[in-house]
């Protein structure tokens, strides 16, 4: 049964409000949440960027059954990987087990704050590859020394870990990244409808499930393949079709290039070209809820197990929640697997 959650874009609301809407997501039928996990917006526009670590234990507390996850966070640079497993243990068990932590090789745009530079594509899944095994090591609880290419872990130990650990999830985008993470992850996780990718992660998965080499805290059962849709709901066509070229118009960059660029004055400069007709051709804008439908449907017709909905702006994001929210859940579940 495909499961659709809501985004906490902490690029685009602050802490508090985005704990409020996590609640009446809830309220509304979402499966789960999902948060991003940013230094800086992506454009001022935006104009937010709070800590998502904070606001998921915020979270985790004004929810009950609400599952949760970052989506995603990089534990090579702006975090060391003892630390997000530190962090990850804790919000597991302040969830009671609703937790699910989301990875990925990161983007320059929140990891060059730190001073340290941003390296090159190998060399960042090289890193990523690197801090899943010693987040793994750290949420069995037992005492870690590491030294590695890129990490030391000197006599660590997570005092306060699930039974189990932290399900992992990793960002993947083409055949080298699945290949490679799919023995490492529990879940894949992708930001376009793509089913080869699926389907290679988890035929890779479950080679590796069959050969003893997988890691994870479910290497033998279901993967979850969680994608993420943004759209712009408002009864008026015209001003969610501006507010999504306000605020998502770095959307059409694509990873290769929102990967790279550093600050929001470069994602600025590389979509300053984007027409609002350019943003609305590729993400659902107004009040047609079938739109929204049709447009996710890409998704589960890939093999996306879990859906995350991305409503643009806060503008108008408790009206779609007050108004939106529980009759287009109601149409996606009739409609989805």
């Amino acid at each position: 049964m495909t499961r659709f959650g809501y985004t906490l874009m902490t690029e685009q609301s602050g802490p508090r409000e985005l704990v409020g809407y996590a609640v009446d997501a809830e309220r509304s039928g979402f499966d789960f949440a999902v948060s991003s996990d940013h230094y800086s917006p992506w454009l001022t526009e935006q104009g937010h960027a709070p800590y998502a670590w904070t606001v998921l234990g915020a979270v985790a507390q004004a929810t009950e059954r609400l599952e949760l996850m970052t989506y995603v966070t990089c534990p090579t640079i702006r975090y060391e990987p003892a630390v997000v497993a530190q962090k990850a243990a804790t919000l597991q068990l302040l969830s009671e087990g609703r937790f699910t932590l989301g990875l990925g090789s990161g983007e320059n745009l929140n990891e060059h704050v730190v001073g340290e530079g941003w390296p090159m594509v190998g060399v960042r899944q090289d890193m990523l590859e690197e801090a899943i095994h010693i987040i793994r090591e750290l949420h069995t609880g037992e005492l870690v020394t590491w030294q590695g290419e890129y990490f030391r872990v000197d006599s660590a130990r997570v005092w306060d870990c699930p039974d189990g650990g932290v399900p992992i999830g990793v960002a993947v985008s083409g055949e080298k990244s699945y290949e490679r993470f799919g023995p490492l992850a529990d879940h894949v996780i992708a930001v376009q409808p793509d089913g080869e990718l699926v389907k290679g992660f988890l035929d890779s998965r479950r080679s590796a499930a069959r050969d003893g080499s997988a890691e994870g805290t479910s290497a033998a059962g279901p993967a979850r393949a969680i994608g993420q849709i943004p759209i712009s709901w408002d009864p008026d066509a015209d001003r969610a079709k501006e507010r999504a070229h306000e605020q998502f118009r770095w959307f059409g960059g694509g990873w290769a290039v929102n990967a790279d660029l550093p600050t929001p004055a470069g994602f600025a400069a590389a979509s300053q070209f984007v027409t609002p007709d350019d943003v609305a051709d590729s993400i659902p804008c107004g009040p047609d809820l079938d739109a929204v439908v049709e447009a996710v449907s890409a998704y589960w017709e890939a093999g996306f197990t879990d859906i995350a909905l991305v409503q643009v702006g806060d503008e108008g994001q408790q009206r779609f929640l007050d108004e939106a929210a529980e009759p287009l859940l109601e149409k996606l579940r009739a409609a989805a697997p």
